[in-house]
């Protein structure tokens, strides 16, 4: 009697939950500090999540744009975890950002948030929208 042994072979698979834009600690920690500022009135939401989408306008065609959302709608969207801080891209979006990282900037002569696309094939004069 011969005995055959199978070996399995484990293959990659894709991880749907791998996010493809990523926030710097430093992004994040304001982020905190905000969302701490806004939960401290009357009329607050519990939850408030970082919104990053992409949406047409602007001289190139496409903009980045970052809102507090409460709402996360379970459907269309797709929610990551950097550093403690809930961040919200729609699918829509998620397509256009593809290595996408979220700054934040507390220099002299640079001060905001800042959303660095790889995918950008060019920006207008002001660096406020790109074509992809």
């Amino acid at each position: 009697m011969s005995t055959e042994v199978q070996e399995m072979v484990s293959l990659p698979t894709a991880d749907k939950s791998a996010p493809t834009i990523s926030v710097t600690e430093k992004a994040a920690e304001k982020v905190r500090q905000i969302i701490a500022e806004q939960q401290g009135g009357a009329a607050a939401p519990e939850k408030l999540y970082l919104r990053v989408r992409v949406v047409g306008g602007g001289c190139s065609g496409f903009q980045n744009k970052l809102d507090l959302d409460p709402q996360v709608n379970e459907k269309l969207d797709e929610v990551f975890d950097f550093h403690g801080v809930q961040v919200v891209v729609d699918k829509r979006s998620l397509m256009y950002l593809d290595g996408a990282v979220v700054d934040y900037h507390d220099e002299l002569h640079r001060q905001g948030f800042s959303i660095t696309n790889p995918q950008a094939k060019s920006t207008c004069g002001c660096g406020s929208s790109y074509t992809m």
